[in-house]
């Protein structure tokens, strides 16, 4: 850990730690690298037939949905005929969300008594792992919070399709939506809470954003030249690599909030100016956001992290998808089988499986000692409804990421008994974190065949 004045930088995995560490499994150092576990959580469904593929093991086809994951076939399993049974017969998307790492059962409450109905996997593992890393969990997200009640949804807080990860049944946790707030909560040693989902146009928050514009590296160099002396040749590779990545996500945050030369028409538009803290480009935002998720693995700032890359009925506009029309995401997603309008659907849906391959190629490329840190992850990521249109609940698009640190055999499709409980992966992943619960949610025993 380099620590500079008001910043504390973890480091990667690197050889020196390895050499440093006795033979005895020193407190301080870990003889190899950690297993991390992830969580993504994508909206509004997908099409079922270019998502489930033809074809069993190893040799089905790669559908449209995951043909951006293409190059990426031999580092995830297709998992199938996986459901959460107690979402079923509700509304098509508010309590899907908070039992989507749960299992649990959403009561429709006034909104000032939420009923989750259950712990978030994340945060179970939490309670088990949280004290070994700076940070217990990191949870990220694009959205602010939705509030209100829908009462043309069955009468569900609106809150509750805001928030993936649960500390209890009557407690979210917050989620950072924005990218510099999320970095300082890897960096700086004065980390404040989350409140940027709250309300990102807050003035004391656009305040807090420029509280500090000097560059992290800058205030740990001294410590850093100190480091380099005692590294082998393998790690100041690393270590070079590590921090130009900081630093590439530091210039892309500047690069992205700073206002740019634009075209003024005469006249007014009713669009209200945004804050300085949201890049305007969603790509850009969830990008710059996914790394520093990879950066905060990396570093093992955290090992446990969640991702929501849009609420429960996320109305984004994707018209800058080529083929797409201006409207919201979730109306695009009830498209009545309309072939225009299911064309459109298609493409945001294969979008945001392209971001997810961007962010596991990041975690490939990045060597941990012979291996890379997706070898030594474990990526859920899907959604909560099978079908965007008809809200269908079994068989949810789920895939499983990474290696689990040699636990798993990725390169495969991999089909569960029908309506097995999403749980069981949960259980099954926790087992690979070294946490022994014999049940988690409503699982009926791990997941078989990971392996």
């Amino acid at each position: 850990m380099l620590r500079g004045a008001g910043v504390a930088l973890g480091l990667p995995w690197m050889e020196a730690m390895a050499h440093a560490a006795p033979a005895t499994n020193s407190a301080m150092t870990l003889s190899e690298p950690p297993l991390r576990m992830m969580f993504f959580y994508l909206p509004n469904g997908v099409r079922p037939d270019h998502w489930t593929p033809d074809g069993d093991g190893e040799s089905y086809e790669i559908t449209p949905h995951l043909k951006p994951l293409e190059s990426l076939k031999n580092d995830f399993l297709l998992l199938e005929n996986l459901w959460n049974a107690k979402t079923v017969g509700r509304n098509g998307h508010w309590p899907k969300v908070p039992a989507w790492l749960s299992g649990g059962y959403v009561e429709r409450t006034a909104g000032n008594d939420l009923d989750s109905g259950g712990t978030t996997v994340d945060q179970l593992a939490a309670q088990h792992l949280g004290d070994r890393t700076p940070l217990p969990t990191l949870e990220l997200g694009l959205d602010s919070i939705r509030t209100g009640i829908d009462t043309a949804g069955g009468g569900f807080a609106r809150m509750y399709g805001s928030f993936i990860s649960w500390r209890d049944p009557h407690t979210p946790v917050p989620k950072e939506i924005i990218p510099q707030l999320a970095f300082d909560r890897l960096f700086r040693s004065n980390k404040g809470p989350v409140t940027s989902s709250i309300n990102p146009n807050d003035p004391a928050l656009l305040t807090s954003l420029q509280r500090d514009d000097t560059s992290v590296l800058d205030l740990v160099m001294e410590q850093t030249k100190a480091l380099r002396k005692s590294g082998s040749s393998t790690d100041l590779v690393r270590l070079d690599e590590y921090f130009e990545s900081v630093r590439s996500v530091e210039k892309r945050m500047s690069a992205a909030l700073r206002p740019q030369k634009r075209w003024i028409n005469q006249g007014k538009f009713p669009l209200e100016r945004p804050g300085p803290g949201i890049p305007a480009s969603r790509q850009e935002h969830m990008r710059l956001m996914m790394d520093i998720l990879v950066l905060a693995m990396w570093s093992d700032t955290t090992r446990i992290g969640t991702f929501m890359t849009g609420d429960a009925q996320t109305n984004e506009d994707f018209s800058f998808i080529k083929g797409v029309g201006r409207g919201g995401f979730h109306s695009v997603s009830h498209h009545a089988d309309e072939p225009a309008r299911r064309a459109e659907y298609e493409k945001i849906v294969t979008w945001h499986v392209e971001q997810v391959a961007y962010f596991l190629n990041k975690l490939k490329s990045l060597d941990e000692g012979g291996t890379s840190l997706l070898d030594n992850s474990m990526v859920m990521f899907g959604h909560g409804i099978k079908c965007g249109n008809r809200h269908l609940e079994e068989n949810l698009p789920i895939a499983l990421a990474g290696g689990g640190k040699g636990t798993l055999r990725p390169g495969r499709r991999l089909r569960a008994e029908k309506k097995t409980p999403l749980c069981n992966l949960y259980l099954a992943m926790l087992h690979r974190m070294g946490i022994a619960e014999k049940s988690f949610g409503d699982s009926t025993g791990p997941l078989q065949g990971l392996a």
